[in-house]
């Protein structure tokens, strides 16, 4: 059964990874807008797709993952399962501290991506800072299945079935990691990309430049079939 399930991801991905290299940025923006009408069906959808990106490269990756993909699903995902006892899981410390923030922030910003009404700028204005919460809130929940959901490191490599390798630090960081990476990438983009792009025409340097310092919007743009480097207001060309 995992192996069918892996088989799944591997689809998944190639299937979304297909219009990436057939679009145009301005072309892949207006297929993901015109997807779905409904914001938070269509913001699932994407954030299904970053799903599957992630547990793919799990599977390519890590051998222990692909070591877990053998016996019995329901009795192993069952077991996997449990209330963390400590804060650390026994992943690097770049793993909880970085990757998971920025996976969190991408999430989010699939959510804000399919919002009805957004705020674009980095502000003091109270509107902007609560479509980062809500953003944040949504990439708690995106966590809590990434980490125990049917689709988890739980039921997909069986982490959890030795206590030491679930900890508190997962369901904590990724969403508060992710709420400040937000602000920062929205900082970062508007006084620092915004000021590099305009004192080069180098198309590769300044994608290169967007994608190094705004990755959580990287991982997004992939997952929703646009180019990495796109922005909504900002051809590359």
């Amino acid at each position: 059964m995992r192996f069918l399930i892996s088989v799944s991801l591997f689809g998944l991905l190639f299937g979304g990874a297909t219009p990436l290299l057939a679009q145009t940025a301005d072309d892949a923006a207006a297929a993901s807008e015109k997807r779905n009408s409904h914001p938070l069906l269509a913001s699932l959808d994407d954030s299904m797709k970053l799903l599957m990106i992630e547990h793919t490269s799990r599977i390519i990756f890590q051998e222990k993952t692909r070591r877990e993909l053998g016996g019995p699903f329901f009795r192993d995902y069952r077991a996997s399962v449990r209330f963390p006892r400590q804060w650390e899981d026994t992943d690097a410390w770049w793993v909880n501290y970085i990757g998971h923030p920025i996976h969190g922030g991408a999430a989010g910003l699939i959510y804000l991506d399919h919002a009805p009404a957004r705020e674009e700028t980095l502000s003091l204005r109270p509107g902007y800072w609560s479509s980062r919460g809500k953003a944040a809130a949504f990439s708690a929940i995106y966590s809590l299945q990434f980490e125990i959901g049917p689709l988890s490191e739980a039921s997909i490599g069986n982490v959890g079935m030795r206590p030491e390798t679930t900890g508190w630090v997962d369901y904590v960081v990724t969403p508060t990691g992710a709420f400040a990476l937000l602000v920062a990438e929205d900082a970062l983009d508007r006084w620092f990309v915004e000021f590099v792009e305009r004192h080069t025409d180098n198309r590769v340097f300044r994608a290169s430049i967007r994608m190094l310092f705004n990755p959580s919007r990287t991982f997004a743009n992939i997952a929703q079939t646009k180019a990495p480097w796109y922005r909504p207001d900002r051809p590359l060309r």
